[in-house]
């Protein structure tokens, strides 16, 4: 199955995000192409509100609401590279139909294409579905063939350099690594995120239970999250339901909790 990665912010951003598709309120029966897409702001929510957070230097990041993304994008591109790691959550399939990815990229905050690699947990007729892909968003994500389970430590970097992209997944748990490299000019690469996503099929799909997942060893251009001062982001529904949220930054590590579908 196959889900589309985009963003959804909600803040003043959205008014650079216009052309994007609105979501949906209800529940969308999954097309049999699910795809991960930039980020789409709340709509009707004006403005970020900020949050400040001491590393030391005492950093200072901000945070936005989006309606498919939750977790830390760099913004002051252009970025050459960002990786995490993480243990791949269970998903808890009895809250009913949902879907989630878990991924990293550049692109796509604030810009119309996403070079990104991840995994997802999706929830369908009361069974748990676990894969991995990559995607050159606006061209359709590709999934591997390789197992996926919960417990599974992943780490996930996307990279560039002369025009050429590298998106790499490795499923340490399992032995398993996929490196894909794509020739791509004239993308923005004006943004570096690690992104937990509601993915996308004609609307945000609801995003299903997955706990808690912590992403750790956080790095943009090859530097710690952090140095960065990331906006933060939290996933909430038009209607203002939290549905994931972001813990603030430690070192160069965070966790997302699930809140609702």
């Amino acid at each position: 199955m196959h889900l589309r990665r985009i963003l959804a912010p909600g803040s003043a951003l959205a008014l650079t995000l216009a052309a994007f598709a609105p979501t949906a309120t209800a529940a969308a029966a999954p097309a049999a192409a699910l795809l991960q897409a930039p980020m789409h702001h709340v709509a009707g929510q004006h403005g970020s509100t900020p949050f400040f957070i001491s590393h030391g230097g005492g950093l200072k990041h901000t945070t936005t609401t989006s309606d498919n993304w939750s977790g830390y994008a760099a913004t002051g591109g252009p970025y050459t590279s960002v990786s995490t790691t993480f243990v791949q959550p269970a998903v808890n399939c009895s809250k009913g139909d949902g879907y989630s990815s878990f991924w990293v990229g550049l692109d796509g905050y604030n810009s119309s294409s996403v070079e990104q690699t991840g995994t997802e947990a999706d929830c369908s007729g009361g069974q748990a579905e676990y894969s991995a892909w990559y995607e050159m968003y606006p061209a359709n994500p590709v999934t591997y063939s390789n197992t996926v389970r919960p417990g599974d430590t992943i780490t996930e970097t996307v990279s560039y350099a002369s025009n050429s992209y590298t998106l790499t997944l490795a499923d340490k748990t399992r032995g398993w690594t996929k490196t894909t490299t794509k020739r791509e000019s004239g993308l923005a690469r004006s943004s570096a995120e690690v992104i937990a996503e509601a993915p996308w099929s004609g609307s945000v799909l609801p995003l299903d239970d997955f706990g808690t997942v912590k992403f750790t060893n956080n790095t943009v251009n090859g530097s710690s999250l952090a140095g960065t001062n990331p906006t933060g982001i939290n996933m909430v529904s038009d209607s203002g339901t939290a549905e994931a949220t972001i813990t603030s930054l430690s070192g160069s590590n965070f966790s997302i909790t699930w809140n609702s579908l």
